[in-house]
């Protein structure tokens, strides 16, 4: 029975709770067991973009360590998108493994690393797809969060100090030590004494003090 790494990667950090990994090592595992090849191990990239290096992604480099170290010489994704989204990227990663002699296996597209002109065009259109459409993606997003700002006047993810509970009275108070002539380091000591909490539990700086009444933050 031959060995395998499985490579799962889902490219936002909201994904990693969702059934993203779930659904990828699902197809993996079943592809295994139809072809005799045993799960070695299972290499999972946590919101890394389909656009990054392989040196940029953490579980990919700690894949390749494995490969040059352990004997296993396979590695499984559910799909070549799963791999990357970016054709130059793509073709890199491949190039590479199979320089090292080192195969690769995508359960959705059989034959992923032949090396006959046909198989090479095909990926690489695949690749070109996959690129277009996380560039459709990422312009989608960016007019949707144009919109929003519009609509609302703003759309960041993280909200303004003093939009939650509690954090209004902390900025009147700042108001008010800034009225009486205090700089934002007496301001942000004068909270601290005081035993105002930060949203993040840290203590108060000046510099914070000043981006949250400049409306910086």
């Amino acid at each position: 029975m031959r060995k395998a790494h499985a490579y799962l990667r889902v490219s936002g950090k909201g994904q990693v709770e969702g059934d993203g990994f779930t659904r990828q090592l699902k197809a993996i595992r079943e592809y295994a067991a139809a072809h005799d090849i045993r799960i070695a191990d299972v290499y999972r990239e946590k919101g890394v973009s389909g656009t990054k290096e392989s040196a940029d992604r953490p579980a990919w480099s700690e894949l390749m360590t494995a490969l040059h170290s352990n004997g296993v010489r396979i590695v499984i994704i559910e799909k070549l998108d799963r791999l990357a989204r970016d054709l130059m990227v793509q073709e890199t990663i491949i190039a590479d493994l199979r320089k090292h002699g080192f195969e690769l296996i995508s359960v959705a597209e059989p034959d992923l690393m032949a090396n006959d002109p046909t198989r090479i065009l095909v990926r690489q259109m695949m690749g070109a797809v996959a690129q277009y459409e996380k560039s459709q993606i990422v312009l989608k997003l960016r007019g949707a969060r144009i919109r929003m700002k519009a609509k609302q006047g703003r759309c960041e993810g993280r909200k303004p100090y003093g939009f939650y509970e509690g954090e209004a009275e902390a900025v009147e108070r700042m108001k008010a030590l800034r009225a009486e002539g205090m700089g934002f380091d007496r301001v942000a000591a004068k909270l601290n004494e005081a035993g105002i909490p930060t949203r993040t539990g840290k203590p108060w700086h000046g510099v914070v003090v000043n981006r949250i009444l400049t409306g910086k933050r």
